[in-house]
C-alpha cells in the first residue's frame, strides 16, 4: 500500500486566531496531484503556507511526510505565490537558483558535482538556462519565475507546495510546467498546487475547491460540477 505523503484531518487554518477555512480532510500518497482552486483569498496560500510549517494550524491535525510540518525542509519544497528576492543585490540567475542547495549544504557545506549536475538540469528543465548570466531584477515576470521554480526544483524534494507556479507565464511557459509537474510525479513526489485556472486540474488525482471553506473535493469532474462552480465563482464551465 502506498504511504501517505500528507494528511490532514478536521484542520482548521488561518492566521492567529482568526479561521480562513475549518474542517479540511484529505490524504495524498506519493505520485499524486492535489489541486487547490479559488479566487484569492479563499484559503489556497494559507493551506500551503500550514503544508510548508510556515502557519501553524488553528485546530485539528496535520502530518507532512510522517511529521510536523516544516520538520523536514530536505524533503518538502515550497514555491510562494509572490518569492521574496532582493533587487537590490546584483544576484544572478544562476546564484538565486543555486540557493535551492542549501538545505542539504548546511551552513558551511561545500558544493559538490552532484550539486552543480542538479543545479544545471534545473536551469534546463524550466529553461533558465537562457538567461542564467543575468541579474535577476533584469529580467521580466516570466523569467523570474522560471527562476523561482528552477530554485524549487533543485530541492529534489518529495513533496512540492507550488502556489500559482504559471503566474506571469505565457503558453509555452504554461505547458513546461505541466511537463515538469508531470515528470515530478512519475519519480514519485507529490505535487499540491494552487491555481484558479480550471484548465490546470485536467490531470489531478484530487481537486479542492475554496472559497475560504472547502466547496468540494474529489476527483475533477466531481468536484468541478457545475453546481460547486456557481457557488464558488459564480459561472459555469462551457461545454
Amino acid at each position: 500500500m502506498p504511504t501517505e505523503t500528507i494528511s490532514a484531518s478536521h484542520l482548521s487554518i488561518g492566521f492567529g486566531k482568526h479561521t480562513v477555512v475549518a474542517n479540511i480532510d484529505f490524504t495524498t500518497t506519493p505520485g499524486e496531484l492535489i489541486v487547490l482552486i479559488g479566487t484569492n483569498g479563499s484559503g489556497k496560500s494559507a493551506l500551503l503556507k500550514t503544508l510548508s510549517g510556515m502557519l501553524a494550524p488553528i485546530s485539528g491535525s496535520v502530518t507532512v511526510l510522517g511529521g510536523d510540518p516544516g520538520k523536514s525542509p530536505r524533503r518538502v519544497a515550497y514555491l510562494p505565490q509572490h518569492p521574496i528576492s532582493s533587487h537590490t543585490l546584483p544576484l544572478r540567475v544562476r546564484d538565486v537558483v543555486a540557493m535551492g542547495r542549501f538545505a542539504h549544504l548546511g551552513l558551511f557545506g561545500r558544493e559538490s558535482n552532484q550539486d552543480r549536475k542538479i543545479l544545471q538540469t534545473s536551469l534546463e528543465r524550466t529553461g533558465a538556462i537562457e538567461f542564467a548570466e543575468k541579474s535577476l531584477r533584469d529580467l521580466s515576470g516570466g523569467q523570474q519565475q522560471r527562476t523561482h521554480l528552477a530554485q524549487v526544483l533543485t530541492r529534489q524534494a518529495e513533496i512540492l507546495l507550488l502556489d500559482e507556479p504559471t503566474a506571469g507565464l505565457d503558453i509555452n511557459g504554461r505547458k513546461l510546467v505541466a511537463e515538469i509537474i508531470a515528470n515530478e510525479r512519475a519519480r514519485g513526489v507529490t505535487v499540491v498546487m494552487a491555481t484558479h485556472d480550471l484548465s490546470d486540474a485536467q490531470d489531478a488525482a484530487v481537486v479542492m475547491l475554496l472559497a475560504q471553506r472547502v466547496v468540494s473535493i474529489g476527483p475533477p469532474d466531481v468536484a468541478l460540477r457545475d453546481e460547486y462552480l456557481r457557488e464558488c465563482f459564480g459561472f459555469t464551465q462551457p461545454h
